[in-house]
């Protein structure tokens, strides 16, 4: 292998800046320029999903709490997220990408990446740094005049994501080999994805203390001595510019869960809300063909104590009914005084027709029903049909649109 990888590069990373604050700010023009936040629930307790540009300006960070950041800025404006808006923009962003390339890859809600190597000539012939202010200007004629992105190029996933975090907002940055050790030494450790604290120590412990260090290491020492697995030969070609992160990764489980909003309700009111997150997590579950064995029920106490008990069943299961039936009976040990509950179903395989469902009724009846609701609930909007015993949890066990996965939009 060449010390760096000198192919053209052909990786662009695509990032929403600060995206469901934005989105809120294009739909709602009296708010743009000024500090917005997106928080899950309309209290001084909630902590913020995203911050507007103006709000991070005066100190508002993601993850603080709304009182807090209302004592660095008095006149932020708080909202209560709204699933639907950014469902829509990230499926608008999609059908952009997808004109330049059919290998793109949504990394999150608000971020991509499009691989050019096998694009047609008329397109990958072109220089990708015109094709990214393209796609800036696409953002504003086929979104909204107030959206913005972030984007980098490059040879590989890693760097082109580096590059697109080196000047935000609307930034556009590439990175070569040429220009690779100028970039790095603006960076931190845990400037670069994947470097958090932990590896940091680890790094450290080595005497690696700048991503200059780090890029200069033995393939050996990080390979045996820092990461003691094949994790070090990746960082090793990762920071060179070669390819280790094109993995699609199988989904091992889905869950969901839900703090209380109240925590007097009674053991009833808390399995109805337990109820409906089944609900969710079967839909999930079903889009992306899978059925379960085993179910895993928790619960954390406000005395800060965790509870949880899983089961595994024989035969697959997949329908709401199948799912909260044993989540209920898992649930009615739960301890009292709790605060916040979920559920993850596991060891997930594909459905097939003709295995029987868990209470042995022919399961090509039952995912002929439970299909029949899906498609109703796809094409006229989530829970248009659903449990009765569930009716009125909505306004509590709201939707949440997830960052890290693009697999349930």
């Amino acid at each position: 292998m060449s010390e760096f990888n000198h192919e053209r590069p052909l990786i662009m990373h695509i990032d929403l800046n600060s995206c469901f604050a934005t989105v809120e700010q294009q739909a709602r023009p009296m708010l743009r320029g000024r500090p917005v936040a997106i928080v899950n629930r309309r209290s001084e307790h909630t902590a913020i999903v995203t911050a507007s540009y103006e709000a991070r300006a005066k100190g508002v960070k993601v993850g603080m709490r709304f009182k807090e950041a209302k004592a660095l800025c008095p006149d932020i404006v708080a909202l209560e997220s709204d699933p639907s808006k950014y469902r829509y923009v990230y499926h608008r962003l999609l059908d952009i990408m997808n004109d330049y390339s059919a290998h793109v890859t949504m990394k999150s809600i608000d971020e991509g990446v499009i691989d050019f190597h096998d694009s047609p000539a008329a397109i990958s012939g072109r220089d990708l740094e015109d094709i990214g202010r393209e796609i800036k200007q696409r953002l504003k004629d086929e979104i909204g005049i107030w959206m913005r992105c972030n984007i980098g190029i490059a040879t590989n996933r890693f760097l082109a994501k580096t590059a697109a975090g080196l000047h935000k907002p609307d930034g556009m940055d590439i990175i070569t080999p040429e220009n690779l050790r100028q970039v790095l030494a603006t960076l931190e450790l845990t400037d670069l994805t994947g470097i958090a604290k932990h590896n940091e120590r680890r790094l450290n412990s080595v005497g690696i203390f700048t991503p200059i260090e780090f890029l200069d290491a033995d393939v050996m020492a990080l390979q045996k001595v820092v990461f003691k697995s094949v994790v070090g030969r990746w960082w090793y070609e990762r920071l060179r510019g070669f390819e280790v992160d094109d993995v699609v990764s199988d989904v091992k489980r889905v869950g969901r869960q839900y703090v209380l909003e109240s925590f007097d309700l009674t053991h009833d009111q808390i399995a109805k809300r337990l109820h409906h997150l089944c609900e969710s997590v079967g839909s999930r579950m079903r889009s992306q063909n899978r059925a379960a064995r085993g179910i895993y029920v928790y619960a954390k106490t406000l005395q800060r104590q965790y509870w949880h008990v899983s089961s595994l069943s024989i035969l697959p299961f997949y329908s709401d009914q199948t799912i909260y039936a044993q989540a209920r009976r898992l649930f009615d040990q739960a301890p009292g005084d709790l605060k916040e509950i979920g559920i993850h179903c596991y060891e997930l395989e594909a459905i097939e027709d003709d295995q029987l469902s868990l209470f042995n009724d022919q399961i090509v009846h039952e995912r002929q029903v439970t299909g029949a609701i899906d498609d109703i609930n796809k094409r006229y909007g989530e829970r248009t049909i659903h449990s009765a015993n569930t009716l009125g949890t909505g306004i509590y066990v709201s939707q949440k649109i997830p960052f890290g996965s693009t697999r349930y939009l």
